[in-house]
């Protein structure tokens, strides 16, 4: 698959979410549905770099399957409330690169 830019995606689901008359869920019922997802990637964090292993007869779902489900919520929820996610990651990373320029020790980088 080739590289999608974040306007690509919205469109991507917002085609998919269009095709069906519920359209987008309610905004507490997006944020119920990423606090289910993320509950997801926690365990499948925990089943690969904590103490609890995996039942021998569980489905074998992976971080990467998690974070994407988490994506999908994430831009089903920026699309029902008309954001556009690729303004709002220049915004926060304006944030980042002002606010904690110096918070970090930055790696010495030889040209």
């Amino acid at each position: 698959m080739s590289e999608k830019s974040l306007a690509e995606m919205q469109r991507e689901v917002d085609r998919y979410i269009s095709q069906f008359k519920e359209g987008y869920f309610s905004p507490l019922s997006m944020l119920a549905r990423m606090t289910e997802e993320v509950g997801e990637l926690a365990r499948e964090v925990n089943h690969e770099f904590g103490e609890k292993p995996k039942k021998v007869d569980e489905a074998d779902n992976s971080i990467e399957n998690e974070l994407a489900d988490i994506l999908f919520i994430v831009i089903c929820f920026a699309n029902s409330l008309g954001i556009d996610m690729a303004e709002a990651h220049d915004r926060v990373m304006n944030k980042f690169n002002t606010r904690d320029a110096n918070r970090w020790t930055r790696k010495n980088v030889e040209p």
